[in-house]
């Protein structure tokens, strides 16, 4: 990078910074850590260890906010410097490619996780996919979604486990459900809750045409302590049964798994991730209730939105197409945020997506 088009970046990036920096608020910031620390020193404090858990999460969450900022101001200063010497030694513009691109990737990761301020969205998020028309080509279709959020967790470090996994009978899967965990993990995916369409040329078909195939996706925070959902137990039928096991994971020979129907919603959860008829049991139970949770959340943004005149966006409405034939294309249509780099998308960088529909869900939000 020459002289000028640094000078450029940096009159371009300064502005944002600022904003951020705004929003951030780092007085308020440094207030809220210093109280939290209080708080942790307290004679008291490990008396309720979910209400310390919680405060050490928050701690953390706020710290490594401060620490993102920290090192974000360090980044600029140190273009600054670079600019200035840059009279004297050209040589010093060398480094200013690294510390741009890292400048900007912490900047995108800060700017995403302010826009996670929900109170659901540092949850760990549950996560099933379903293949829907298009037969093999859609349990097909499934499989890549599934491998995509596997690449996704991978990247940002989440916990992933298998709950529940049905296999097509000749390829793909029919559905699964998977528990991810990690700080922010439902405030990220939240944004991929509907119908996923897929365009190609089919590996399937002997004619090598185009089909169009779907899936869906439907993400719902986990439960936790926290948030209350009393479950009637005359309201559910709860069954059990023989394992298949879960995606190449070691098969389960005992009649441990747990299927549990919610007879007023007429939802449906399978568990045979464990070997326990007690612990899948347990896990279902912990899905229902995540289940009916989300459908409440839903249901209050109906309201709020049919206040305000809005058109809701359902878990069954189409919000995203993958077009590789006869060009690459993939896009959201609810934010219209598009990329041909169809690739990246399937190797899991999906975090421009991500910010694009935390920008428009927000704004819609604050009309």
């Amino acid at each position: 990078m020459d002289r000028i088009a640094l000078k450029q970046n940096l009159d371009q990036i300064k502005p944002h910074f600022t904003d951020l920096e705004n929003v951030l608020n780092i007085a308020k910031l440094n207030s809220q850590i210093e109280s939290l620390m209080k708080q942790t020193e307290d004679a008291s404090f490990w008396q309720d260890q979910a209400k310390a858990k919680a405060i050490f999460q928050q701690l953390n969450d706020l710290k490594s906010k401060k620490e993102m900022y920290e090192s974000l101001k360090s980044y600029l200063d140190n273009l600054d410097l670079i600019y200035e010497l840059s009279v004297e030694d050209p040589d010093s513009l060398n480094e200013s490619d690294e510390i741009l691109s890292s400048y900007e990737s912490l900047y995108h990761t800060l700017e995403t996780e302010l826009l996670l301020n929900e109170e659901q969205d540092k949850l760990n998020c549950i996560l099933e996919i379903h293949s829907g028309a298009g037969g093999t080509e859609s349990l097909d279709w499934s499989e890549m979604l599934f491998r995509m959020y596997k690449m996704f967790a991978i990247k940002h470090k989440f916990k992933m486990t298998i709950l529940d996994y049905q296999e097509g009978e000749e390829v793909g899967i029919k559905s699964v459900s998977i528990l991810l965990e990690g700080l922010y993990a439902y405030g990220y995916l939240k944004s991929e809750s509907g119908v996923h369409r897929l365009v190609r040329l089919s590996p399937f078909d002997s004619d090598h045409a185009r089909h169009t195939t779907f899936a869906s996706v439907l993400v719902t925070p986990e439960i936790t302590d926290e948030i209350n959902i009393e479950l009637n137990e005359q309201d559910l039928r709860i069954d059990v049964f023989h394992s298949s096991g879960a995606g190449g994971q070691s098969v389960n020979t005992t009649d441990s798994a747990v299927r549990i129907t919610h007879i007023p919603s007429k939802i449906v959860i399978t568990c045979q991730n464990e070997r326990s008829q007690i612990q899948n049991k347990e896990t279902a139970l912990k899905v229902l209730k995540s289940r009916l949770y989300q459908i409440e959340l839903e249901k209050r943004k109906a309201e709020i939105d049919k206040l305000n005149n809005k058109s809701q966006i359902s878990f069954g409405s189409q919000i995203r197409s993958y077009v590789f034939h006869p060009y690459t294309l993939v896009k959201d249509h609810r934010t219209q945020y598009e990329t041909s780099q169809g690739d990246k998308v399937m190797n899991g960088e999906l975090d421009d997506f991500i910010n694009a529909y935390l920008r428009w869900y927000k704004g819609d939000n604050n009309d």
